[in-house]
């Protein structure tokens, strides 16, 4: 499914951490057909290059960073090559993320490493990028930030615990960073419910699951990536303009129930 963006935002700068698979890949696509130099990002170079190739081959700029967020140097060097060799950055999407198997338990049961792992990279990976991005920002006539969180974020889910937390973690953190770089900067955040991706593969594979969340979900269905990328091309853009501290669900009425 592709959706054909109606935002121009020829001439911005977008980094999208987590940026070549599923939503992420996404969101790459569309903010690279609405005319921005994309530089797309995630710890595998091979799906790095591929990605890049893509925004290339859509007519925009771009450069080949691979980087883990939860390291801090490697976040620095992310920006200062993207400044560098694209420009300087307007829009900064976080979409890095893990739900590790091994933290899917009881909260009795749950891995504090597994945990701990988690909230590194769902929640200070986005601060880091977030804070790192937002100096660029403010200093070159104000940009946005969007965040990348879950209807994880917006409600609790059995034995999803390390995954919900860091999501409630960037749900907040997003209303607050808002409070503290506006005018400047403006910081939102999507809350993605059941996307058909590689990483729901298993769920979906389950039939039981499967149902149980199309049966919740009042649009009967999963989202295709795609449905992610306008929401998140929506809060990036002038569109938006005098939205920051916003939270937009994108789960198909998932949280109504």
């Amino acid at each position: 499914m592709t959706l054909a963006p109606d935002v121009d935002l020829s001439g911005e700068v977008v980094v999208v951490t987590g940026g070549t698979r599923g939503i992420g890949r996404a969101i790459s696509e569309a903010f690279a057909a609405a005319g921005a130099d994309v530089v797309p990002t995630s710890r595998t170079r091979a799906d790095v290059e591929d990605a890049v190739e893509t925004v290339r081959e859509a007519g925009g700029d771009s450069v080949a960073v691979p980087t883990d967020v939860t390291d801090e140097a490697a976040v620095d060097a992310l920006f200062e090559t993207v400044e560098a060799e694209v420009g300087s950055v307007d829009v900064v999407v976080n979409n890095a993320g893990i739900n590790p198997v091994d933290g899917m338990d009881r909260p009795e049961d749950v891995d504090p490493d597994a945990f701990d792992r988690t909230v590194d990279v769902n929640l200070r990976g986005a601060f880091r990028c977030a804070r790192r991005g937002a100096a660029v920002l403010a200093s070159d006539g104000g940009g946005s930030v969007v965040n990348v969180a879950s209807v994880a974020g917006l409600v609790g889910i059995p034995r999803q615990h390390p995954y919900v937390a860091s999501k409630h973690g960037l749900v907040g953190l997003t209303k607050s960073l808002a409070l503290d770089w506006a005018p400047d900067v403006r910081v939102n955040a999507l809350a993605p419910g059941y996307v058909s991706t590689d990483l729901t593969e298993p769920l979906m594979a389950d039939e039981e699951l499967y149902e149980s969340v199309v049966d919740r979900t009042p649009l009967g269905r999963f989202a295709d990536p795609a449905e992610v990328a306008g929401p998140a091309l929506f809060l990036a853009s002038d569109l938006a303009s005098f939205v920051t501290g916003a939270v937009l669900s994108v789960d198909g009425g998932w949280t109504t129930r």
